[in-house]
């Protein structure tokens, strides 16, 4: 089957998600993407932009089974534009985000009109694929609550058909190596996370200031990307944490994000948005046991994890604390060893030689 990929934001997580599919799969594809930055340029202006491309190679012959697109696309506005070259072919959307249910730090920030084009979107779509169940609720949810502002024609008929054509569609996740035997030393707790308010950073570096508190010793990788706004709190912790820092900042490259994986004994997310969970997901393939907040995607991503107990929190920096005091106290011991084991057994369901044979299907059945 042909398939056209078409990515507004081709860098990052969606990037990473075509090109981890397309090298397992057994259909052919073309990938038109643009770079991955100005992210609402993007999004205003590739409709046009791609549709001016589709003309020029359906002229020279090129032909699609079905159009396979991010929700970065106004999907409505690409098959109006493009009509004469995509009229009857099958469009599947793929939800990575939505602009109606992303945090933003005051709800009068909030641009409509991102979220309106995603609400068209999924309507234009023959099917909408979510990555969880989590996001296709909160995705459905704000729909509802946008539409109700309306001053008339509210439009109730929309939600119900996207939630009639929604499918639940999990991302798959670049496999990581086994980890060598452990070098000694205190435990080495990740973070890795965009450096954003909507990250909670500050519960982070909390927890890790009670366990300070205690004089339980660890190591600190603390990965991830600032952008304009990083908040304060990571000057502060780099001063403070100087001392028990391994690893600070951006990794540059995907082997330097493996390495510093595989040498964490933990990983913790302190997140208040987050509609999947990739970096928690590669965390646990790479045999860092997760200690995650039981809210979001996790208590649905994490389903199988065993021991459970032992890996969510209450979304507090005390029982935070106290899981990482329990289990830097056992770092070392076979029951560490085994459980980091079968945490990356757990999710071994997410990564590519699974999920793409998969998608492959289901793409099939859309069209």
């Amino acid at each position: 089957m042909r398939i056209l990929a078409l990515e507004p934001y081709c860098g990052g997580s969606h990037q990473a998600f075509l090109d981890g599919w397309r090298a397992v799969s057994r259909h052919e594809w073309t990938v038109l993407g643009l770079p991955a930055h100005h992210w609402k340029w993007r999004m205003r202006h590739a409709a046009v932009t791609f549709a001016e491309d589709l003309r020029r190679r359906a002229a020279a012959g090129e032909r699609w089974d079905v159009v396979f697109c991010s929700d970065m696309l106004n999907l409505a506005e690409l098959l109006g534009l493009a009509r004469d070259v995509l009229a009857g072919t099958p469009a599947v959307a793929y939800f990575h985000e939505n602009q109606l249910a992303y945090p933003v730090r005051h709800e009068d920030q909030r641009d409509v009109h991102f979220g309106l084009s995603n609400l068209l979107t999924a309507l234009a779509a023959t099917e909408v694929w979510f990555n969880s169940a989590f996001h296709r609720d909160a995705f459905l949810s704000a729909a509802e609550d946008l539409l109700a502002q309306m001053p008339d024609h509210p439009l109730p008929s929309s939600v119900r058909a996207v939630r009639q054509r929604g499918v639940i569609q999990p991302p798959g996740v670049a496999d990581i190596p086994l980890r060598g035997p452990r070098r000694g030393g205190p435990l080495r707790v990740c973070w890795a996370a965009r450096w954003e308010h909507d990250k909670n950073p500050e519960l982070f570096f909390d927890a890790m200031e009670l366990l300070r508190g205690q004089q339980i010793p660890f190591r600190l990788n603390v990965l991830g990307q600032g952008f304009r706004d990083v908040p304060p709190v990571f000057t502060w912790a780099k001063e403070f944490f100087a001392g028990s820092i391994d690893r600070w900042g951006y990794a540059e490259s995907r082997a330097e994000y493996e390495r510093a994986l595989l040498r964490s004994d933990v990983f913790v997310s302190t997140a208040e948005h987050e509609f999947f969970g990739l970096a928690a997901v590669e965390a646990a393939r790479a045999g860092a046991q997760p200690l995650l907040p039981r809210r979001l995607a996790y208590p649905e991503v994490f389903a199988g994890l065993p021991e459970p107990e032992r890996h969510f929190y209450d979304g507090s920096a005390e029982m935070l604390a106290d899981l990482l005091a329990d289990l830097a106290a056992e770092v070392d011991s076979d029951c560490f060893r085994r459980r980091s084991a079968g945490v990356r057994r757990a999710v071994e369901r997410f990564t590519w030689p699974v999920r793409g044979p998969e998608l492959d299907e289901a793409i099939e059945r859309a069209v």
